[in-house]
């Protein structure tokens, strides 16, 4: 008999069906990934497997004395109660006598004299627990916290996000549930947790079914992929890479399927619509194979449309974005930075890779220039145009609409140069017209952050900063956000713990390795894991720590790389007037550039006549030039000036 078995399951909130008559069985010691667009019902139907809702119709059969337990995407906000409080609540009926009894046992074990009526109350404690058959579960609780690496005295309120899961992961399994339901058991934990939680599931002897955005954490487990898609679900025996390839097969097999469908259907209707003479001639079985074709056509569900994402067109920003030197930061007696130099070029795509609460987003913020650093010098190029894309959503209103959010009332937007009404627009990320009106506050997770990807494509930016992109988007969609992201000509600088997104879209990584020590290495997360264990890595550190400079913010920025065979000859007058003036050089030069490249790449360009393009031509390889002199001039100026002033 099969573990868990679903039959002709049906569930509806509103039409179509969101869940139509499904079957389906699974068996012990099985690791089912549960997958599928955003709002197929893949967290309903965790829901009706846990008993949460009920189905219109059909059953939900759960083996005979087999336990479920089941952990949310949620995390609660409850600031109240000790960790050990919150996984003792996962023991049935018994949970709060469970966690006071524990409290005077470790008071007695302290060599503290219980009085009289903590005595009495530690006895029935301990009978009522005995009767309850719960000593395994205490015994239970407190292994999964050691093993956890958790506190059970500290307060769950003080905890971070991952703390507060691995703390709901072991309220989960202290009942030793024989199937373990897990909804997007990753979003918001960092890459630590993420390997800690995908290591200790590995080890997990029951039988597991999860829901997760996480494509390398889907790949890593499960050993079965259910597909949820227009109210039926697709069985794949196999792993996540696996399930890729033969799902492409078969949605090719089915376009080809259909198309010769509606070829035929397109046939018979125009043979059904001849004239009379015809028609006393038709065959009347053939007529009833078309009225069957016609309801089939009707029937048919078409595939959710895929998301439509383009950015906007904007003046490149300089070849520089940002230099920073020597940068410290803290807060109090808290190191985040410790002399972290890097320098970003236009076109660079970072990732951002540290656990959480460790300084990324404050890294974040001081290379926009939004904070300033104890010490140490920030450098800025020109023309950047900024669009930040925040983790905790704070941009959205929860109080307004999706329209209202996006368009701020009005009805039209500006997307490149080109009017459009904010309901077609919403709709290239699958708002309908209805679902535009709708609150944020009653949105899902995943219809947020397309949301949120919506109102950051309105503005034009040159520079894209993300804050946890991926969390609740499904796969389609990533993959989508991915293929722009390559493409994108500005900067982009991502915070993710998605380590596909990782490897697939980033050019190198801000590593953060705790007490203010960052190192940059090239590629995404793959490439990180190879190269640290390289010996010797080069730090990002470069000045000890006894060390310090006043801080110094210059804008507009140019280049400052040092050239190794300059001399600290003191720069004479004049000298010092031309590194003055050389960053306005630079500056225009680089504008003149751009505004080649621009007209160039404008299709009337070459509708001008052959002497006009060639002397174009030559100008831009001109303003290339004087360019390229220009900054190995400033570059051996500036080395020049450094090394003296440190002399």
């Amino acid at each position: 008999m099969a573990l868990l078995s679903l039959n002709s399951l049906t569930f509806t909130f509103a039409e179509p069906k969101l869940l139509d008559g499904i079957s389906l069985n699974v068996e012990r010691g099985e690791r089912i990934g549960l997958v599928g667009r955003n709002g197929m019902g893949k967290s309903t139907l965790m829901r009706l497997i846990s008993g949460e809702l009920s189905p219109e119709d059909g059953s939900v059969t759960l083996e005979q004395e087999a336990k479920a337990a089941y952990l949310t995407q949620h995390v609660p906000s409850d600031t109240v109660g000790t960790v050990f409080d919150h996984v003792a609540a996962g023991i049935p009926n018994i949970g709060a006598e469970v966690a006071r009894f524990r409290i005077l046992d470790l008071k007695t074990h302290a060599g503290k004299t219980l009085s009289d009526e903590e005595q009495a109350e530690f006895e029935a404690l301990a009978t009522r627990i005995a009767a309850a058959d719960a000593w395994d579960a205490l015994h239970r609780a407190e292994n999964q916290l050691r093993e956890m690496g958790l506190d059970p005295d500290g307060a769950f309120g003080s905890l971070s996000a991952g703390k507060k899961r691995r703390v709901l992961l072991a309220a989960a399994l202290v009942n030793d549930p024989d199937l373990l339901l897990l909804d997007e058991p990753t979003n918001h934990l960092d890459l630590d947790s993420i390997l800690w939680l995908q290591e200790f599931l590995g080890r997990f002897s029951g039988t597991l079914i999860f829901v997760t955005h996480d494509r390398e954490f889907l790949q890593s487990l499960a050993t079965r992929i259910i597909e949820i898609d227009r109210g039926r679900v697709f069985d794949w025996t196999c792993n996540y890479a696996t399930f890729l390839k033969r799902r492409d097969e078969l949605l090719a097999a089915q376009i080809q399927h259909e198309t010769l469908f509606d070829k035929k259907l397109a046939e018979e209707e125009k043979w059904i619509r001849q004239g009379i003479k015809a028609r006393r001639t038709r065959n009347e079985g053939r007529v009833r194979a078309l009225e069957k074709m016609r309801e089939e056509r009707q029937a048919r569900r078409g595939a959710m449309g895929s998301v439509k994402m383009r950015t906007q067109d904007v003046e490149r920003s300089g070849s520089l974005v940002v230099r920073a030197k020597g940068i410290r930061f803290s807060y109090g007696d808290t190191p985040i930075l410790r002399d972290f130099s890097s320098e970003i070029l236009r076109g660079d795509k970072i990732g951002l890779i540290g656990p959480n609460g460790i300084g990324k987003t404050t890294l974040l913020k001081i290379l926009l220039g939004e904070l300033e650093p104890n010490e140490g010098e920030m450098r800025f190029g020109t023309k950047l145009e900024v669009a930040y894309f925040d983790q905790l959503r704070s941009q959205l209103d929860e109080d307004k609409s999706a329209r209202e959010n996006v368009s701020d009332g009005a009805d039209m937007l500006s997307i490149n140069g080109n009017q459009r009404h904010v309901i077609g627009y919403l709709s290239d990320f699958l708002f309908s017209p209805e679902r535009s009106m709708t609150r944020v506050g009653f949105l899902s997770g995943g219809e947020r952050n397309r949301l949120m990807l919506a109102k950051l494509f309105t503005k034009p930016a040159n520079v894209l900063v993300l804050d946890e992109p991926t969390n609740d988007l499904d796969a389609e969609t990533l993959e989508l956000l991915e293929d722009l992201l390559v493409e994108y000509s500005g900067t982009l600088l991502a915070v993710s713990h998605d380590r596909a997104f990782l490897n697939n879209v980033v050019t190198s990584t801000y590593v953060f390795e705790g007490d203010g020590v960052v190192r940059e290495f090239d590629g995404g997360y793959d490439d990180w894991v190879r190269q640290r264990l390289m010996i010797p890595t080069k730090p990002r550190i470069t000045v000890p720590l006894n060390q310090s400079s006043k801080v110094k913010l210059v804008s507009p920025a140019t280049p400052q790389t040092k050239s190794k065979n300059s001399t600290a000859r003191k720069l004479t007058f004049k000298e010092s007037r031309e590194l003055e003036e050389l960053p306005n050089v630079i500056d225009r030069l680089e504008s003149r550039v751009d505004e080649f490249h621009a007209r160039m790449g404008d299709a009337a360009f070459y509708q001008q006549d052959g002497d006009s393009i060639t002397k174009q031509k030559a100008e831009l390889a001109r303003a290339e030039t004087q360019l390229a002199e220009s900054l190995k001039r400033w570059e051996e100026l500036e080395s020049r000036s450094d090394k003296t002033q440190s002399l």
